[in-house]
C-alpha cells in the first residue's frame, strides 16, 4: 500500500458554489476555482512537499479535478481514473439538498436514503474499494488488473470530488460508507491519509489554508 494518500478536492465551480449536486456533470472551474488550484500548486511545491517528485498522481477525468491538477502543476503526471468520478446523482444530479427536502423528500440524506435513478452509495463505496485494492494487495506485490500502478511504499496524489474522497477516506479508515458523513470537505482543500502503528489514519483532514493567500 502507498506511504500516504494525498487527497485534494478539485476547486470551486458555480454548483459547488450555488450548493448543487454535481456529479457527472462536466462543469469547469470558476475564476476563484482556479485562483485555489493555483495555490494548492504553490503550497505542494514548498517544504515539506517539495513538489512530490516521487508521487504517483491520478485524477478523475470529469473536468473541474483534471483542471486543479493541471493547475496546481500536476498534469503532465496525472493519470485519470474512472473509479475516482463523482457519486452519479441519478434525477438529483444539479438540485440542492434544500430543494430536494422542500419539494421531493422532507427530511431527506444522501447517506441514508440515496438517490433515485443513480447509484447507490454501496456501489461508490465499491469503486472506492476497488481503487484502493489496485494500488497493491496486500502482500505488496502489484495487482493483477492493475500493474502499472506500482504504488507502494510511494505516496499518491488524487485529485477527485467531495462526496468520493469522503467514502474513500471512510474505507481507508475501514468504516462503513456512511461514516463519510462526518469527514466535510472543502473546495481545494487538502487531507492526508497516512498510517499509525500499522493501522490507516487521517494525518491531515480539510486543510485549506493555503486559500488564506487569495481570500485573506
Amino acid at each position: 500500500m502507498p506511504a500516504r494518500l494525498i487527497l485534494v478536492r478539485h476547486g470551486e465551480t458555480a454548483w459547488s458554489e450555488s450548493g448543487q449536486h454535481t456529479g457527472r456533470t462536466d462543469i469547469p472551474l470558476t475564476d476563484a476555482g482556479r485562483a485555489m488550484a493555483r495555490a494548492l500548486g504553490k503550497r505542494l511545491q514548498k517544504a515539506p512537499w517539495r513538489g512530490l517528485p516521487d508521487a504517483q498522481v491520478f485524477t478523475s477525468p470529469l473536468s473541474r479535478a483534471r483542471e486543479t491538477a493541471e493547475l496546481a502543476g500536476f498534469g503532465a503526471r496525472a493519470v485519470d481514473r474512472p473509479e475516482l468520478m463523482e457519486w452519479d446523482y441519478g434525477r438529483y444530479e444539479g438540485r440542492t439538498g434544500a430543494d430536494i427536502r422542500r419539494t421531493d423528500h422532507p427530511g431527506w440524506l444522501i447517506w441514508r436514503d440515496g438517490v433515485p435513478g443513480g447509484e447507490k452509495l454501496s456501489e461508490v463505496a465499491a469503486r472506492c474499494d476497488a481503487f484502493l485494492a489496485g494500488l497493491k494487495d496486500d502482500h505488496g506485490t502489484p495487482h493483477p488488473e492493475t500493474t502499472t500502478m506500482h504504488c507502494a511504499d510511494r505516496d499518491v496524489v488524487l485529485f477527485a470530488h467531495g462526496h468520493l474522497l469522503r467514502i474513500l477516506a471512510a474505507r481507508w479508515l475501514g468504516q462503513a460508507p456512511e461514516y463519510a458523513q462526518r469527514l466535510k470537505l472543502g473546495t481545494a482543500a487538502l487531507s492526508v491519509l497516512s498510517w499509525e502503528y500499522g493501522l490507516p489514519a487521517i494525518e491531515i483532514w480539510n486543510d485549506h489554508s493555503h486559500l488564506d493567500t487569495i481570500t485573506g
